[in-house]
């Protein structure tokens, strides 16, 4: 039998067609539910992350008044609008394992506003009484947040379009659309709408409220103080793996599960949100189906130290020795038993002393969620994925445990081994001495320090807005890194590992 295109009407044929079994939604959807969620940044990972959550809160709990109304602002979001439209707003999220995949159509996205086709049409939806939350996953370019004055790039030119009140009406970023909605909602009694950013950075909701306030603020302080003090901006951690969308998926989507759909997601079976209670105007109970909602910015940060740490500290130590070593992908570094075991002492003996107690956190339960996830063959997770935007990344996720080693007179020789093996990374040059692109915004500056030093780390440590006092003036550490960057740079990374693992 020919697949079936998702459309609601076909949702009954669909939930029996395919080989596999397949959950379609049972609840009622279109003008027969609210949607108080509106969410700028409808991509893959927000279709398997809080869209699914909204998705399992509507359909085991029956709530009917948060569902989403999706919103693209840039040109290349109309193929999204087309998609979305021609299905009834429904998609397939695929989630892959070991074990098989299964296959779930989510319909908590209710319908789809495409700002250049009509961006009044956007500000109404923020504005009006049925939207509680405006939330986001804009990435880290839509914040317009200055990383080292750590505030807002008000000289941007789309930024000054938007503080211009001529317009006002036809905002071009994301601030310029939450700013005018915010004033049409103060002008009708209304409380502000929580501003709820699911983008992957530390202090999300901080950022957010730092960079609308400051926007606010050019334009009319009385707003910003309005917003300030009513407004809510919760701060949250996110985890969820979500590839692109490939040709093949669409395939084997209608082989397995009988279903045509023009961009399903595909994703790993662990999802994650922690979030913190700060709501101004209502909220779904999530949760009730699994997102850890927690007191205050303190209970995120700690659970964030977890994974920036465990999570992002591992793919560092997977991707940089890793792309050095010739390998592709994640789950094929995990194959190799030696690099295995690394991965797993690294944690348990070097990263895990420096971590908070929780409550009701198991760390090393979550060390094996995570070598399961890292091990997971069906993602196809790439190497030059993980590796993206190094110089941002080993001083947030490696370098902090290293400090605390240094302060407590830990072990750390793994931790050194993954910095090393990304100072030689840096070259851009496989053991095998094949070149690869290293895709980083401080790439010509790091590229030339590496040159200079060799195997030497003082050049790079040099750098004193990614590196602190306490690495470059401490004997043990440079001692360590360096040993680890002579018999990478001599051996290769394959041949110096051993040396790393009892």
């Amino acid at each position: 039998m020919a697949p079936l295109k998702l459309t609601s009407k076909n949702l009954s044929q669909i939930a029996t067609a395919g080989k596999a079994q397949i959950k379609v939604p049972s609840y009622q959807r279109g003008g027969a539910v609210k949607e108080g969620i509106v969410h700028v940044g409808v991509g893959g990972f927000h279709r398997a992350h809080l869209a699914v959550y909204v998705d399992q809160v509507m359909q085991k709990h029956g709530v009917t008044d948060y569902a989403i109304c999706g919103v693209g602002l840039q040109p290349f979001d109309a193929t999204m609008r087309d998609v979305l439209r021609s299905q009834d707003h429904l998609y397939t999220v695929i989630e892959r394992s070991a074990k098989g995949s299964l296959a779930n159509v989510v319909g908590s996205i209710n319908s789809y506003l495409f700002a250049p086709d009509d961006r009044e049409a956007v500000i109404a939806k923020m504005a009006h009484p049925d939207t509680h939350i405006v939330s986001l996953t804009i990435t880290e370019s839509g914040y317009y947040y200055n990383e080292n004055t750590h505030e807002l790039q008000s000289e941007n030119p789309d930024i000054q379009f938007d503080l211009n009140p001529a317009n006002e009406k036809t905002p071009r970023t994301t601030f310029g659309f939450l700013y005018a909605a915010l004033v049409r909602r103060q002008q009708q009694g209304l409380k502000p709408f929580t501003v709820m950013s699911c983008d992957n950075m530390q202090k999300n909701g901080s950022i957010t409220r730092h960079m609308l306030e400051s926007f606010a603020r050019l334009r009319n302080p009385e707003i910003a103080k309005w917003i300030v003090e009513q407004g809510a901006f919760p701060n949250a951690m996110v985890d969820r793996i979500t590839p692109q969308t490939a040709p093949a998926d669409k395939t084997a989507l209608a082989t397995e599960f009988g279903i045509e759909d023009a961009w399903p997601v595909v994703t790993e079976p662990f999802m994650q949100w922690v979030i913190e209670d700060q709501f101004s105007d209502g909220r779904p109970p999530f949760e009730k189906v699994g997102v850890q909602v927690v007191k205050n910015v303190q209970d995120v940060e700690e659970f964030e130290k977890h994974k920036l740490r465990l999570l992002n500290g591992s793919h560092s130590a997977i991707g940089y020795p890793g792309q050095l070593a010739g390998f592709k992908y994640v789950h094929e570094v995990m194959e190799h038993p030696v690099y295995r075991k690394f991965v797993w002492q690294m944690m348990q003996e070097e990263v895990k002393p420096s971590l908070p107690d929780i409550p009701g956190v198991n760390i090393d339960e979550y060390c094996n969620t995570l070598m399961e996830r890292f091990s997971n063959p069906t993602i196809m997770d790439q190497l030059p994925r993980v590796c993206l935007n190094a110089s941002g990344k080993v001083p947030q996720f490696i370098m902090p445990s290293i400090a605390e080693a240094i302060w407590v007179t830990g072990p750390f020789r793994r931790l050194c081994f993954v910095a090393a093996a990304w100072f030689r990374y840096i070259n851009g040059v496989q053991d095998n001495g094949e070149k690869f692109t290293v895709d980083d915004p401080m790439r010509e500056m790091l590229q030339a320090k590496a040159r200079t030093g060799g195997t030497n780390p003082a050049e790079l440590l040099s750098i004193k807005n990614l590196f602190g006092d306490d690495l470059r003036g401490d004997k043990r550490f440079i001692q360590e890194i360096t040993t680890a960057m002579e018999e990478i740079a001599r051996d290769g990374v394959l041949k110096t590992l051993p040396k790393y693992v009892d």
